[in-house]
């Protein structure tokens, strides 16, 4: 098993020796190495993250009030990046609005106070 993960790894190191058109210096060795950790950190705490997600989920469908939250978590975890759009959109929607509407609240005071004063 240990023989076949290093096999493979001597031939990613020439496909990407093949890619560059020479053999990549040990600095350029250590730089890709630290980035492929970091990536396996990421994938690891994306990967923890959506667990947690899910189990809320699962908490929130026995909980009859928090259907809806379910059903917002659950279009997060099929779709992610739709689900953060949209998200945003209805937020940004929702700041204008409420933008508007205290200043037409004032607008609304300042002309009843002119209008009784």
């Amino acid at each position: 098993m240990a023989d076949s993960a290093q096999r493979q790894q001597i031939e990613q190191e020439l496909d990407h020796a093949r890619e560059l058109g020479r053999w990549p210096s040990d600095d350029e060795l250590v730089a890709r190495a630290q980035e492929q950790d970091q990536l396996r950190v990421k994938e690891q705490t994306e990967l923890q993250h959506r667990g947690k997600l899910l189990a809320l989920t699962v908490v929130c469908l026995l909980i009859p009030p928090l259907w809806p939250l379910a059903f917002g978590l659950s279009l997060y975890l099929l779709f992610p990046r739709s689900t953060r759009r949209i998200a945003m959109a209805a937020g940004l929607g929702l700041s204008l609005l409420l933008i508007l509407l205290i200043g037409l609240s004032a607008g609304l005071v300042i002309w009843l106070c002119l209008l009784l004063f």
